[in-house]
């Protein structure tokens, strides 16, 4: 398998661990590098659910490596108990996990600053997870923020934790807040830290060795797209760069070294929290939902949904270099009968091609739509594209075409088995 980057081309929540976990079988190593546990990866083996928020997805894969690169923000405490929750479920987690010593840690003055900052936004919040992950990117940027490394040195550690704690406790007094137990943070972290300490290594290294041994990576983005915080619909974003390029500085795999990007979209479009939505319709949102569908694998909030946007994934394909798309949920429109596709936007009476970049801007926007009949048949059986109704592979097809890159899988369940390979 070629080096390959994974990314999804919407607002995240496109199936990107359940493709991953497809592709996992031709890879050696899956490497995390950005984001933190604001993420929520799902995958169904054998009927058996896992959702994973820190861990790559290639963990539930025998004889494979996962790495948590340096761009990704750690709560130590909630990556503990993800580990022993997949050691209660029988999965073997040890040599086969390593996680970067320069990756910044998450700590509960963050989540509790995340907190404030979005209760201060009053109607304009960003509808952040509250996990803390913001504001540690922002020490990260600020040059205050503690890593890995001084976790492994619990005298150094304490130290610089019990300063920031300080520091943090004042402002959350300044607003009126209860301050921090420093202590008992102190003590759940160097916990934490020495359950983590067989895992932590300089991943750069391990990475350029495997490398060398022709070893292939697959990386797993998190988060989508129009969530990056540089050309996502900003401010309604999250901090890190969740395209293509993020996964060069996230990891310290050099950008030559990187074969492929496969983009990850769904049939449709959706979006979690707040922020504009071009093709956000009530209608289907309600038909998905009342299926049981697109509720928030790590909030369980319920997803905004709205018709297949090929003005935001051209955008996509032109910012990641996607070169191949898969397409996941499409047996979510087996019960519609006329199915929608953005073409272009209409902004202040003028058609453009391409989303704005002021997200007010992107607000007023009028999706101008093409129909396609729907197929209305059950598609989670099929096992090859021939085996889709015609309707369907129509469908997708035209997603490819008006994406602008080739289509490279379908997935029409959670299973690994409904999942077609061109």
């Amino acid at each position: 398998m070629p080096n390959t980057i994974l990314v999804g081309a919407q607002w995240g929540d496109e199936g990107k661990g359940k493709i991953i976990d497809f592709l996992t079988d031709e890879a050696d190593i899956v490497v995390r590098s950005q984001g933190g546990n604001n993420a929520g990866h799902t995958i169904v083996i054998g009927g058996e659910k896992y959702v994973l928020h820190l861990i790559p997805s290639g963990i539930l894969r025998r004889s494979k490596t996962c790495v948590i690169g340096n761009g990704v923000v750690i709560d130590p405490v909630s990556l503990v108990g993800e580990i022993d929750g997949l050691l209660a479920r029988g999965i073997k987690v040890g040599k086969n996990l390593l996680i970067s010593d320069a990756a910044h840690l998450v700590l509960p003055y963050h989540r509790s600053l995340d907190e404030l900052r979005e209760v201060q936004k009053g109607t304009k919040k960003i509808g952040t997870t509250k996990r803390g992950i913001g504001p540690a990117y922002a020490d990260k940027a600020s040059r205050t923020g503690l890593r890995m490394a001084d976790l492994m040195r619990p005298e150094v550690f304490t130290a610089k934790l019990t300063q920031r704690v300080k520091e943090n406790n004042e402002i959350l007094k300044s607003h009126g807040l209860a301050p921090l137990n420093g202590k008992k943070i102190l003590q759940d972290y160097l916990a934490a830290g020495e359950k983590l300490r067989p895992f932590v290594t300089n991943t750069v290294i391990f990475l350029h060795r495997a490398l060398e041994l022709k070893q292939s990576l697959l990386f797993e983005g998190a988060q989508g797209t129009f969530l990056d915080i540089d050309h996502g619909t900003y401010p309604f974003v999250t901090s890190s760069n969740t395209t293509a390029g993020g996964a060069s500085t996230g990891s310290g795999v050099p950008p030559h070294r990187i074969d492929s990007v496969l983009g990850v979209m769904k049939a449709y479009t959706t979006r979690v929290g707040e922020g504009p939505f071009a093709t956000e319709d009530q209608g289907l949102s309600d038909t998905l939902h009342a299926m049981g569908r697109e509720y928030g694998a790590t909030t369980g909030r319920a997803r905004r949904c709205g018709w297949f946007d090929a003005v935001s994934t051209r955008y996509s394909t032109m910012v990641n270099g996607i070169d191949k798309i898969a397409i996941t949920n499409l047996d979510g429109l087996d019960g519609v009968e006329t199915i929608h596709i953005c073409v272009a936007y209409r902004l202040d009476g003028k058609v453009i091609d391409f989303p704005p970049t002021d997200s007010d801007d992107l607000a007023r926007c009028e999706p101008v739509y093409i129909e396609l009949p729907g197929w209305l048949k059950g598609t989670e059986k099929a096992r090859k594209f021939s085996e889709l109704p015609p309707k369907a592979r129509t469908y997708v097809k035209k997603i490819s075409e008006l994406t602008g890159a080739k289509l490279s899988i379908v997935s029409i369940g959670p299973g690994r088995a409904q999942t077609i390979r061109l």
